[in-house]
């Protein structure tokens, strides 16, 4: 699964060739930075380490400043591991949006937008009581039973309940490249990516 690390712009939406308007997601991917590269004899697996994002030297600790020393390069914001790299990358080296220019059909990864502690009816679609007559007092969003009596005398574990809802990985599968503008970093996928605007995203091929 090799890729780049990027960051979402936000949306929009450009004409094809027919006259069709598709609406699509702006993604700032790269240049990334090669700062590591793992092997199977030290390190017991093969991976190469990106960083992305400039980052100030007084916020970053002195055991990744002489990391990104090690790699020729500044200090960074967003550090990952990606395998499946096939071709040979050294520390130092720089990738841009050009690498995916081949490839018409992408994932991209990134954390959903966080909305907080949610009832019910809006974290699992629970459609309430919706009568409120018959002695009913505030009940039209509750959740109900929980169906537990004297046996089993608990909550069964996956019981669906209020909670926080969003701030989670989420992997969108196959999402076809509309545009790449290379000179801006620029890569447009057809559809929606996960995450608010200015938020990080792993573009995997």
């Amino acid at each position: 699964m090799p890729g780049l690390i990027g960051k979402k712009v936000g949306m929009t939406s450009i004409f094809d060739e027919n006259g069709n308007n598709i609406p699509c997601t702006v993604l700032e991917v790269g240049p990334c930075v090669v700062t590591q590269i793992k092997r199977e004899e030290t390190d017991g697996y093969n991976a190469v380490q990106l960083a992305y994002e400039e980052k100030k030297e007084k916020k970053t600790s002195k055991a990744m400043l002489g990391h990104f020393k090690k790699a020729n390069t500044t200090p960074k914001q967003k550090v990952i591991e990606l395998k499946g790299f096939v071709k040979d990358w050294k520390p130092g080296d720089i990738i841009t949006v050009d690498y995916f220019h081949d490839d018409i059909w992408l994932d991209v990864k990134a954390n959903s937008k966080g909305k907080g502690f949610q009832g019910v009816v809006k974290r699992h679609g629970f459609r309430g009581v919706n009568d409120a007559t018959h002695g009913q007092h505030n009940r039209n969003r509750a959740p109900g039973s929980l169906g537990a009596s004297s046996y089993p005398s608990r909550v069964f574990k996956g019981m669906r309940m209020a909670g926080r809802q969003g701030g989670k990985p989420v992997k969108i599968l196959n999402l076809k490249v509309v545009k790449i503008v290379p000179e801006q970093n620029l890569l447009m996928l057809k559809g929606s990516v996960p995450g608010s605007n200015g938020s990080y995203v792993i573009i995997e091929k």
